[in-house]
């Protein structure tokens, strides 16, 4: 541990797009740090991370892995994030804890793009990043080609530290722009130095030139030296990139093929000499570094395992972490550090730190945990709205009672995951950020909390209203011996504007119908109203209960509650009525060239443009707006995410009611005729 109470660690986060190779990445790290004797396989299913059930059977990440390990005296937290998009709200809520991030990427310019949204959000968020490019030998471009492609996607200046040397489209080695030495790749052990290739001495020097020009924009003392010809030293180049990568100014640039361990050695002595001590990023985020201090961390994850226990990731931002002490009211239940599915018990947690606390059972990801009585919250990141949705149904009908906690519990998993009872279907929605993501959330509460589901599309809310009004009369007489029952009214109904809703009126002289009976008349009237003719809720209807009589008797509020349906049942099917479909006001987000795509896709699902301009913050994407029918929301954002290289996302609210047409209309409501006879 320093003076200041900050122990030697780095916190790095691997980040990138699906297939880049972040696991194989973390695999090769683990290895080469000697903390595993042999690297395991995806394939296989035995590397340390993607180790749960879910991402194994599915070969791919789905959750953050962690995992611990060390490297010239240097603590090393690693935390493996998911590539695929339907997974970016666990991959941010590990970035906030995060001191440096490595973004994984391959040699191909065709896949630039998909790292633009994480590039925005390491910005917005000012997280110093590196990017290593994976498959290096896989390149069928040329090096300087990528690095300019890199650049157009990311707002900081890209700094190349090596430079790749080729040899019929297969990377031997590199060249280091910091020292100009060059290295030769070597199975199972560091690159070992060899002679400058003299062939790539003028593409070298261009190349270093641009990197030391880029540092010189924020060091005017290097700048001088440039100016007047002269050579910096190599320890003044080392501190400007440490300096700069801290403050987030630049993006440094590394190379190799993590599946043979080529150019991770390099990766690793550049985030031991370059990457931001936790000090300096907890001063960044306005926190003290005093070991002595209140003790304040934050919450990256909230884990469960299979028996239920309850673990919460967190960055500890100052102060310490004992076993037992309290935070937020609760009491700490254990203090874990992580490699993979594995836990290794510790007794405290220093400033610095990402470890796992047990039993917090009331913390949620994003929360801020402190000893004190009053903390700021630290910022913590939105949640991203849900764009996909399954209903589901138990399989077991005696499951129903255990859902609703399964599913709070999936939700604190991940924030990103929504779920309701609709309030006109009935139906248990499940909603996320796309098919995969829910069928992960299925699986799970498959495999932790034993409740198998089965699933369907949810209906949609259709609704009906009226086009014409009309008269109506309705009475209700019954005899049974002893007092009967009577009711008698006459009804006016008539539309409504879109969106007014029920109104209900009484124009009643004389007592034709009693005061105390009216309730009953509009209580009648509403009932009806929740299945109109067509079999939907019906909506924009005014009722006016114009005239009628009683039975001083026989009378009564339920009789007069029958009039009115009656009166209803026959009015109503008079009026001309006609489906009404909900439609949302969609703000769809895409890369400006794949926004001639987007329009299409809106039209072509019976949608709507209202025009589209300029996002704000991002340099050439584009954000249209429109309308959207609901019933072509379900696979819109798969189809969306298909023309954009699925960086394209949209948000979305309900907006109004509007008529069906006619033809969609008929196909409708003869499929409901149909499942309903079922």
């Amino acid at each position: 541990m320093s003076k200041n109470g900050i122990t030697n660690s780095r916190n790095v986060a691997i980040v990138g797009p699906y297939s880049s190779g972040k696991t194989t990445l973390l695999e090769s790290i683990l290895f080469v740090t000697k903390k595993i004797t042999r690297k395991g396989n995806i394939k296989d299913g035995s590397t340390i991370g993607d180790g749960s059930t879910e991402a194994r059977d599915r070969h791919s990440s789905v959750e953050l892995s962690v995992a611990g390990s060390q490297y010239q005296e240097t603590n090393f937290t690693f935390l493996d994030c998911p590539g695929s998009v339907e997974f970016t709200q666990e991959t941010y809520n590990a970035l906030v804890g995060a001191g440096v991030v490595v973004v994984v990427c391959e040699p191909a310019i065709e896949k630039v793009l998909t790292l633009a949204p994480l590039f925005k959000f390491l910005d917005d968020w000012s997280i110093p990043h590196l990017v290593f490019i994976n498959k290096i030998d896989r390149n069928s471009y040329g090096y300087l080609e990528i690095l300019h492609a890199l650049q157009k996607v990311s707002s900081r200046p890209l700094v190349p530290q090596q430079y790749p040397i080729q040899e019929d489209d297969t990377c031997l080695g590199y060249i280091d722009l910091v020292t100009e030495q060059a290295y030769h790749y070597h199975p199972d052990s560091p690159a070992d130095a060899i002679a400058f290739p003299e062939d790539l001495a003028e593409v070298e020097q261009i190349t270093r030139t641009e990197m030391l020009e880029t540092l010189a924009d924020f060091d005017d003392r290097l700048l001088e030296e440039l100016i007047e010809e002269i050579e910096p030293p190599q320890t003044e180049i080392l501190q400007d990139l440490k300096q700069d990568l801290s403050a987030d100014l630049i993006v440094p640039v590394f190379l190799g093929m993590a599946e043979h361990d080529y150019g991770v050695r390099p990766l690793l002595d550049a985030l031991v000499k370059e990457a931001p001590s936790p000090n300096i990023t907890a001063e960044r985020r306005g926190l003290q570094t005093k070991a002595d201090g209140d003790t304040i961390a934050q919450v990256l994850k909230t884990y469960f395992n299979d028996k239920g226990g309850r673990l919460s990731l967190v960055r500890v931002w100052q102060g310490q972490i004992t076993d037992g002490m309290t935070l937020n009211g609760e009491r700490v239940g254990g203090i874990y550090q992580l490699l993979g599915q594995q836990q290794i018990s510790i007794q405290t947690a220093s400033a610095g730190e990402i470890v796992a606390l047990g039993r917090l059972e009331k913390a949620r990801t994003g929360d801020t945990l402190s000893n004190a009585e009053e903390v700021e919250s630290l910022p913590k990141v939105d949640n991203i709205p849900p764009v996909y949705a399954l209903a589901i149904v138990p399989e077991k009908r005696k499951d129903e009672v255990k859902l609703s906690d399964a599913l709070n519990k999936l939700l604190d998993e991940d924030p990103s995951l929504y779920w309701e009872q609709h309030g006109d279907t009935g139906e248990v929605i499940l909603w996320g950020q796309g098919e995969v993501h829910l069928q992960v959330a299925l699986d799970r509460l498959r495999h932790k909390y034993h409740l198998p589901m089965s699933t369907h599309l949810p209906k949609v809310a259709y609704k009906e209203t009226i086009r014409s009004a009309t008269n109506s009369h309705g009475r209700y007489k019954h005899q049974s011996g002893g007092h009967g029952a009577f009711g008698d009214v006459y009804l006016d109904i008539k539309p409504l504007s879109r969106g007014e809703g029920f109104q209900f009126h009484q124009t009643i002289v004389g007592g034709v119908v009693p005061k105390q009976y009216i309730p009953g008349v509009e209580t009648g009237v509403r009932e009806y109203l929740q299945k109109g003719p067509l079999g939907f809720p019906v909506v924009d209807v005014d009722v006016t209960l114009t005239n009628g009589s009683h039975h001083s008797v026989d009378s009564s509020e339920q009789a007069f509650k029958q009039a009115a349906r009656i009166a209803m049942n026959e009015g109503m099917a008079e009026c001309k009525p006609v489906l009404l479909e909900p439609v949302l006001n969609i703000t769809v987000s895409v890369p400006n060239e794949f926004t001639s795509k987007a329009l299409q896709l809106i039209t072509g699902r019976r949608g709507q443009i209202l025009g589209y301009e300029n996002l704000p913050n991002w340099k050439a994407w584009d954000n249209i707006s429109g309308y959207l029918p609901q019933a072509e929301m379900h696979d819109f954002i798969i189809e969306l995410r298909s023309l954009t290289l699925g960086v394209g996302f949209f948000d979305w609210k309900y907006d109004h009611l509007q008529e069906v047409p006619d033809k969609l209309a008929d196909n409708i409501l003869t499929s409901t005729s149909e499942n309903q006879a079922k």
